[in-house]
């Protein structure tokens, strides 16, 4: 269940995010754009130059000379779904208005006909239309403090969630009284399977093991999962975001299990006969987590992604990082 202090801190991030964009969304864009240059000069004398540069190619695998031209102008994006539109423009308002971008909005699993901007994309070949961007961050991109000690942990593994994929399914069906784990849906009786207690983040938080596992497209608890003191179990990732789930790597990020999950309680026993693995496991996820913690860091990497993405479809000059992004 949800506790007084979690309910009202949730609240507090929410007035403060939407107050921040009406703030944003009011100030003229000029006001933004004049910084622009001087914020991308700061990469060459970043420590992180390297890696800023290589996350920016990460997320924007566009070719240079693309004969397409966008086609909603900056200040004509849709204001429909807000946090999407927030996210966006946090960025965009540092280029000219009369600048073009494509873009959809919403849980993508497939690669666009046309270089469009995207919250999310399959991990694949061939995926260069889908420009990452971190949209949708206030639901996606939230972490909870972790005070519980290893040991006053539980020693069971344990997921929530709605069954809306076979996968989760499968977790369900399998685990639902499983010793090894505390698993299932929230809502109402689904497929003759009756739901479980909604668990709050701070509730999971106490077991030594949280599953993530994909929905729609990525698993929503697996940032605030990876910043804990609690180990990540999950299936390979089909889909990535801005935290770069392609990026991820089994046995050190998180511990892999099947997509039937059949080997889950194997897995856990493994851990809990190796801790110094499962701490390792831990203190790798909580580096990962923390390079995104830096809104320089974050907010340099969003303008390299949309520089090259104008340079790409010819809306802007080459720049100093031109080399760099297509070299």
């Amino acid at each position: 269940m949800k506790r007084p202090f979690e309910r009202t801190a949730k609240t507090l991030n929410r007035l403060w995010y939407y107050a921040s964009g009406a703030l944003r969304h009011a100030t003229p864009a000029v006001a933004f754009s004049r910084y622009r240059e001087d914020i991308l000069r700061a990469v060459d004398s970043s420590k992180e130059r390297d890696e800023l540069l290589a996350r920016a190619n990460y997320y924007n695998k566009l070719p240079p000379g693309l004969v397409h031209l966008p086609g909603t102008p900056l200040d004509r994006i849709d204001k429909s779904k807000s946090r999407y539109f927030i996210d966006l423009q946090e960025y965009l308002k540092y280029f000219p208005q009369s600048l073009r971008v494509d873009y959809v909005f919403g849980d993508v699993t497939w690669v666009p006909e046309v270089p469009a901007l995207v919250k999310s994309r399959p991990i694949t070949d061939g995926n260069e239309n889908s420009v990452l961007l971190n949209l949708d961050k206030l639901r996606h991109f939230q972490v909870h403090r972790d005070t519980r000690p290893w040991s006053d942990k539980l020693p069971k593994a344990v997921w929530r969630g709605s069954l809306n994929n076979p996968l989760r399914a499968a977790l369900v069906e399998r685990h639902r009284s499983s010793r090894f784990a505390d698993v299932g849906h929230v809502g109402a009786m689904r497929d003759g399977i009756a739901a479980k207690p909604f668990l709050s983040p701070h509730d999971q938080l106490a077991y030594r093991y949280i599953l993530s596992i994909e929905g729609h497209d990525v698993a929503t608890n697996l940032k605030w999962v990876m910043a804990s003191g609690s180990v990540c179990l999950m299936p390979k990732s089909r889909y990535e975001t801005w935290f770069m789930e392609g990026r991820l790597q089994p046995g050190r990020h998180f511990i892999e299990v099947r997509d039937d999950f059949a080997d889950l309680e194997e897995k856990i026993d493994m851990l809990e006969s190796t801790p110094k693995l499962a701490a390792e496991v831990v203190q790798n996820a909580n580096r990962y987590v923390a390079t995104f913690r830096s809104r320089t860091t974050e907010r340099l990497t969003s303008l390299l992604v949309l520089q090259k993405y104008f340079e790409a479809t010819g809306q802007l000059p080459g720049s100093a990082h031109s080399a760099r992004f297509f070299g």
